[in-house]
């Protein structure tokens, strides 16, 4: 069940890489700030990246029930930590950490973006390897991406009225309240809405259906990523490590700040600390690219800082749950009742 979501998280990522990598990336003669720099989408090309995001949600909807949120009043203390840690602290904290690093502009408002999106549900898979709490993991993740149709446009506007002003950039990275509310909906809540309607009250058909989602998103995903690698390396062997050390750090501090406050400021069991601060570190990186392309004109410093979180978090999230798994899941045992 979670290999399903994945799978499609991963055939997305893969889709989203062969754009990336296949068209042009655009950059005036002389000017080597990214702020300039622009990956051109015609409007099929945003429809596809659109619809791919829609069939991810719709995959992640079929994992999703009715008993799930049950969870929230058996543990309101937890949740409610862990929604602290997504929506408060990682905002707050990507302030302080591009008010220290003083990134480019584009660079910054691509940072304030991911900090502004829900949790990916790949941690979901990431928390259930790391043997910590999976149900509050599920159900952090669900109400985050339920909510986030209101949260992100939100956030986002607040982290980037509180950023440092760059007077050189000339870019409108304003947005309408409404219309990214408008193109969450229909990205975001009408799929995991059918998929939620399928799964269950049509859960015969559902498992019919999981098995084909989980054969096609991979063939998918190994396809987009060879053709990708093959087909132009030159364009992320040339930008990527501009942005690399950012998202390092920025997700470091996700990864620390969900643990930290969890563990060691409000009291929480390991277990679930392990489960928050996963939470927090992965985000739904494939969302911020969709937003860039449709909000942004596939502004080419905050794509490539969206593009390496997805494949980054991933690479981090797993070596952290690796670990916890293996060195750390006897400290969880010995703190268990009984």
């Amino acid at each position: 069940m979670i290999f399903n979501a994945i799978f499609i998280k991963y055939s997305l990522l893969g889709g989203i890489l062969i754009q990336f990598c296949t068209f042009t990336i655009s950059k005036p003669p002389m000017m080597t700030s990214l702020d300039t720099i622009q990956i051109h989408f015609n409007d099929d090309n945003i429809l596809l990246l659109n619809i791919c995001l829609g069939f991810l949600m719709f995959g992640v909807a079929l994992d999703m029930k009715w008993s799930d949120f049950r969870y929230v009043l058996d543990a309101p203390k937890a949740i409610i930590t862990g929604m602290i840690s997504q929506w408060i602290l990682l905002p707050l904290f990507t302030i302080l950490l591009i008010y220290v690093m003083r990134p480019e502009y584009a660079l910054a408002m691509g940072m304030a973006l991911i900090a502004a999106c829900p949790g990916g549900n790949v941690s979901n898979y990431a928390v259930h390897l790391s043997r910590s709490n999976t149900a509050l993991s599920i159900v952090m993740t669900s109400i985050s991406t339920l909510l986030c149709v209101f949260t992100t446009p939100m956030i986002f506007r607040i982290v980037r009225q509180l950023l440092p002003v760059d007077a050189t950039q000339n870019i409108n990275f304003e947005i309408d309240f409404m219309s990214m509310v408008s193109v969450i909906v229909q990205l975001i809540i009408i799929p995991i809405a059918i998929g939620f309607f399928f799964n269950n009250y049509f859960p015969k058909l559902v498992d019919k259906i999981k098995k084909s989602v989980q054969k096609l998103s991979f063939v998918i995903f190994i396809g987009f990523v060879v053709f990708a690698i093959m087909g132009n390396r030159e364009n992320l062997a040339n930008y990527i490590q501009i942005v690399f050390f950012i998202v390092l750090i920025h997700n470091a501090l996700a990864l620390f700040i969900g643990y930290g406050w969890s563990k060691w400021i409000v009291g929480l069991s390991t277990s679930d600390s392990r489960s928050i601060s996963i939470e927090t570190g992965i985000q739904n990186s494939g969302l911020a690219l969709i937003l860039v392309f449709n909000f942004f004109d596939g502004n080419g410093g905050m794509a490539l800082i969206a593009a390496w979180w997805s494949i980054w978090h991933l690479i981090s999230a797993m070596s952290v749950a690796l670990y916890w798994r293996t060195n750390g899941f006897k400290l969880i045992k010995s703190q268990s009742p009984g």
